[in-house]
């Protein structure tokens, strides 16, 4: 057999012993935070019909789904996005229902991309949607709960940026610029090329002035003074509404102390077309992308027949555990876990053993005595394993460091 075939392909990777129990810790942390707020778990499908991701949803782009044919021939991806998905549900299970239903989810997602950067093509994502609540208070909910699942995961300091895409589509109306146009500077805003949007804006003869103040406001971020001094440089209502909603979510997130973890930055949008509103992004030391990101997306659900606002977020459990690990926040699992060996007579002594000690809450491994290995070979097994504890078959008791 080929050694090619113990290899994964480029972009994904096992993930087992010692760091995949505390991954799965730091899950089993975050749904405790997501249930404690009313957030119920549901299981969507790993793919889908790839309408539900199509370019008029406003997911990632066509060539970097994962897409295949079922037997009827209809085009299936695996999902790269669990919003879309999630409005899906909503429309489906919840059509008629005008009080807000909230979902929490948990999974892989897959993106198709050769511009790896260090990413991986699957990755752990959990996260909630507040489905039917169009309310600012909705939006506080969602970034006072990204807090406290942030918290709830062993990290100590983080930052979640605010943003507003109806502000940065409302200067593109007050700048007078096509839909085309208005998505050019978006990506070149993604990217941080503020000089290719200045250039974009020239060429599409937009007034000196008008490219001053986008420019200016773009690049405006911080604390609550930002928003005042924007405030300022437009004119157009619809920023201006954006803004007041800002004001008035500051003054919510004050309420649980979750405005010191905030800033605000006014040159942010998404890869992601369905928001509507406020957008954020968290983050920390150690990882050099978001590593939760969310936003309001009040008109996606019309895709499905349910018109009804939403908001949301989604963690990319990876990126955090690499934060955990770097900033040295991982520790081990809570559960004791032994190897209790025995010899092949005194099976059921073992067995009656190990489930006591199961009761008491420790994972307990049986495992036959066998005498042509040494003590120090199951020691050097048990460090590699992460068992704490070795029982042997004369009594010793041996602790794993």
């Amino acid at each position: 057999m080929s050694k090619r075939l113990v290899h994964t392909p480029e972009g994904v990777r096992d993930i087992y012993g010692l760091e995949y129990a505390r991954k799965t810790q730091v899950e089993t942390n975050i749904q405790k935070v997501f249930a404690s707020y009313g957030y119920k778990s549901i299981q969507t499908p790993t793919f889908e019909f790839f309408d539900v991701f199509s370019k008029e949803i406003g997911t990632k782009p066509s060539n970097e789904l994962y897409k295949f044919f079922d037997k009827e021939g209809n085009t299936l991806v695996l999902r790269p996005d669990f919003t879309p998905s999630m409005a899906r549900c909503a429309a489906k299970y919840f059509m008629d229902e005008t009080i807000p239903v909230r979902f929490s989810y948990a999974g892989n997602t897959f993106c198709n991309t050769s511009d790896l950067q260090g990413k991986f093509k699957e990755v752990t994502q959990t996260g909630v949607e507040l489905i039917g609540d169009g309310s600012v208070q909705a939006d506080a909910e969602l970034i006072t709960l990204a807090m406290d699942v942030l918290k709830a995961s062993g990290l100590k300091e983080f930052q979640i940026s605010i943003g507003e895409i109806d502000f940065f589509k409302g200067i593109c109306e007050q700048a007078g610029l096509m839909y085309e146009t208005e998505m050019e500077v978006r990506e070149q805003i993604s990217n941080k090329n503020y000089f290719g949007v200045e250039e974009i804006l020239t060429n599409h003869q937009v007034k000196p002035e008008m490219i001053r103040v986008f420019l200016q406001v773009i690049e405006s971020s911080g604390s609550i003074e930002s928003l005042k001094e924007a405030e300022a440089l437009v004119t157009n209502e619809r920023s201006k509404n954006a803004l007041k909603r800002l004001f008035a979510l500051y003054e919510l997130l004050k309420v649980a102390g979750a405005e010191k973890y905030c800033s605000f930055d006014l040159g942010m949008v998404s890869k992601y077309h369905y928001y509507t509103g406020i957008i954020f992004k968290a983050y920390t030391y150690g990882v050099g992308d978001a590593i939760l990101a969310g936003g309001r997306y009040d008109d996606l659900l019309s895709y499905f027949g349910k018109n009804a606002p939403a908001v949301g977020f989604m963690v990319v459990v990876d990126d955090l555990m690499v934060a955990l690990s770097s900033q040295k926040l991982l520790s081990d699992t809570d559960e004791e876990h032994i190897m209790l060996l025995y010899d092949a007579d005194a099976y059921a002594a073992a067995y009656t053993k190990a489930m006591r000690l199961r009761k008491e809450g420790k994972l307990v491994a049986m495992q036959l005595w066998d005498e042509e290995k040494t003590k120090e070979e199951y020691v050097r097994f048990a460090k590699l394993n992460f068992t704490d504890c070795l029982m042997f078959p004369d009594g010793e008791v041996v602790t794993v460091s």
